[in-house]
C-alpha cells in the first residue's frame, strides 16, 4: 500500500512537471510575440500594430502569476528534494526573466510611437538582424530548460557576444546618423534605447541558461563573459 502511495505520488508530481513545462513554453511562445510584433512595429512605424505589443502585456502578467502559484502549490503539496527542487526553483526564477522580456517588448512598442511622434526614421538600421539573434537566444534557452540540455545552455551563452556585437554596430550608425542629421537626434536617441532593449532580452537569454545550468548540474555559476566597458 505504501509503495503504491509513493508511485502515485511520484506520478502526480511528473504529471505537474509536464505541466509546469508546458506553461512555461506558452509564457515563452507569448513572450517571443510580443517581442517580434514589436519590432515589426518599430521598423514600419505601425502604431496599431504597437498598441496591440501594449495590450498583450497583461497577457504576460496573468501567466506569471498562475506559474508562480502553481509552484508554490508544488512546493507546498509535493515538498520536492534534490533535482526535483531545482526543477521548480528554476521555474520560478525563469518567469521573472520572461515577464521581464514581454515589458522590453512592450517598452519598444511605446518607443515606436514616440519615434513616430517625432517624425524619425529607423530603416537605416537593421534592428530586425539583431533582434532575430535575441529572440533565437530566449527561445533556445526555453528549449534547454524543457530538454535538460547543457549543449544548448552553452550555445546561447556563445550567441550572447555576437548581440553584444551587433548592438554596438548599431549604436555605431545611429550616432553617425544624429551627427549628418541633427533634426534627427531625439528620434535616434529613442532608437537607441531600443536597441539597447533587445539587448537586454539577449542578457535575460543568458539568465535562464545559466539558471538552466544549475538545475542540470546543481551548481550555480556564472557561464557568460563579464561585460567590458565600450567606447
Amino acid at each position: 500500500m505504501l509503495l503504491e502511495r509513493t508511485s502515485y505520488a511520484r506520478q502526480a508530481f511528473d504529471d505537474d512537471i509536464r505541466a509546469l513545462e508546458h506553461d512555461l513554453l506558452d509564457m515563452g511562445s507569448r513572450a517571443e510575440q510580443m517581442i517580434t510584433l514589436a519590432v515589426d512595429a518599430l521598423c514600419s512605424l505601425n502604431v496599431d500594430l504597437a498598441m496591440q505589443v501594449i495590450h498583450k502585456d497583461d497577457e504576460i502578467d496573468e501567466r506569471d502569476l498562475q506559474i508562480e502559484t502553481n509552484c508554490l502549490r508544488m512546493l507546498a503539496l509535493q515538498q520536492p528534494m534534490a533535482g526535483d527542487l531545482r526543477v521548480v526553483g528554476t521555474a520560478m526564477k525563469m518567469i521573472t526573466d520572461i515577464e521581464r522580456v514581454g515589458d522590453l517588448a512592450v517598452d519598444i512598442a511605446k518607443i515606436t510611437l514616440k519615434v513616430e511622434r517625432e517624425f524619425g526614421e529607423t530603416t537605416f538600421i537593421d534592428i530586425p538582424k539583431m533582434t532575430k539573434e535575441a529572440r533565437g537566444m530566449f527561445h533556445q534557452a526555453l528549449q534547454a530548460f524543457v530538454h535538460r540540455d547543457l549543449n544548448m545552455v552553452h550555445q546561447v551563452i556563445e550567441r550572447d557576444e555576437i548581440v553584444d556585437g551587433l548592438y554596438r554596430s548599431l549604436r555605431t550608425q545611429i550616432f553617425a546618423n544624429m551627427r549628418a542629421n541633427p533634426e534627427l537626434v531625439v528620434s535616434d536617441g529613442w532608437l537607441i534605447l531600443a536597441i539597447h532593449h533587445v539587448e537586454r532580452i539577449a542578457d535575460h537569454a543568458v539568465n535562464i541558461a545559466e539558471r538552466v545550468n544549475f538545475m542540470v548540474t546543481g551548481q550555480f555559476k556564472q557561464l557568460s563573459r563579464p561585460e567590458t566597458p565600450t567606447s
